[in-house]
């Protein structure tokens, strides 16, 4: 080979080579792999369906039962009750839709093998799991937010027949925020989800581990003896998350609002967590 040609080869290959992407589009390619990924299989779109049925229809369906009874409530029932909070009470249902499908988001690729498959054209797997993460949070919030606002026009509407009761309006103190938060809850259950699912790999455990976090533990804790069932239980994710959707005053025992949204979060951010180092560690 003559001297010409030897420098020529550099320069073709550096013609060939391929520049290596700069983290924020690598970033936005997985976030549109997740993105086709979510709703490439129908439990997406059925789930969410059934979540907007659940929020709306219960929502009216609660207010209906209610106006039907009104005239057998006490006056301190009718004082103290929260019209908003009162529409969006299927919130409390459609969480399961939601915390099962983010579990599905991750367990689902464990169970079918595809999960190598994503590994191996992102070897950064953490990424793979905050796009997940980033994705399915939008959704849900989109979602929840449609739903809840829905629920609480219906609703509203529906409480607005009896003389019984006084309907909310958005613009009252408290009440866009409690409708918001409705979809703000929701998008954080989604996310602790996700993080169950990355835990435990499998869908039947992390959906029990679910179940058992918001609904099965709470009943545990009212057995223990006073104070620790009520010192305890305001710290669990259900009890320290629902006040985001509620207008009413909260208990004296009660976390603050946000204080305990941020407890609720922080069970979110704590499975992401560990998801995130036992996701490094393992095997695909």
């Amino acid at each position: 080979m003559s001297s010409a040609e030897t420098a020529l080869v550099p320069t073709a290959a550096a013609r060939t080579a391929v520049p290596n992407p700069t983290p924020m589009r690598q970033f936005v390619a997985v976030l549109r792999a997740e993105w086709t990924k979510l709703w490439s299989v129908r439990s997406t779109l059925w789930s969410l369906l059934v979540t907007i049925a659940i929020i709306v229809g219960l929502g009216a369906l609660f207010c209906a039962a209610r106006v039907a009874r009104a005239d057998r409530l006490d006056p301190g029932e009718l004082r103290n009750f929260d019209p908003t909070g009162f529409s969006l009470n299927g919130i409390f249902l459609a969480q399961l839709a939601v915390g099962v499908l983010g579990v599905l988001v991750m367990s689902s690729e464990y169970a079918t093998g595809q999960i190598r498959a994503t590994f191996g054209a992102t070897p950064q797997r953490n990424l793979v799991l905050a796009a997940k993460v980033a994705v399915f949070a939008v959704v849900t919030f989109a979602v929840g937010l449609v739903a809840c606002f829905a629920a609480f026009f219906i609703g509203q509407a529906i409480l607005g027949r009896s003389t019984k009761f006084h309907s909310a309006f958005i613009g009252d103190p408290g009440v866009l925020r409690a409708v918001i938060g409705g979809a703000m809850y929701l998008s954080v259950l989604g996310a602790l989800g996700i993080g169950l699912g990355t835990i435990l790999r499998r869908t039947a455990g992390a959906i029990a581990a679910l179940v058992g976090l918001l609904l099965i533990l709470p009943i545990l804790v009212n057995f223990l003896p006073s104070p620790w069932n009520t010192d305890i239980s305001k710290y669990l994710p259900l009890q320290a998350g629902n006040a985001v959707f509620h207008t009413a005053k909260l208990a004296s025992t009660d976390l603050s609002l946000w204080v305990g949204f941020a407890v609720f979060c922080a069970y979110a951010v704590a499975s992401l967590a560990l998801g995130a180092v036992l996701l490094a560690r393992r095997d695909a």
